[in-house]
């Protein structure tokens, strides 16, 4: 009887440890996706940036060659 009950709490005992463990996993994977999904906004941040700073210094050379003119 004592080796049932034994039994029957370490099989209890080992499902815990599994569902803790595939939780774990699962949460790992959200994150992950979260941080690449992160790094995207960034590089396309960076690009806008990019985009808007060759705009203002094109648009500077503009107005400095008017202002030769």
């Amino acid at each position: 009887m004592r080796t049932l009950l034994a039994a029957i709490a370490l099989a209890s005992l080992a499902a815990c440890g599994v569902e803790t463990v595939t939780t774990a996993a699962t949460v790992a994977e959200a994150k992950r996706r979260e941080m690449e999904q992160a790094k995207k906004s960034i590089d396309m941040a960076k690009q806008k940036i990019e985009a808007a700073s060759q705009q203002m210094q094109r648009s500077a050379e503009r107005n400095e060659d008017a202002s030769k003119d």
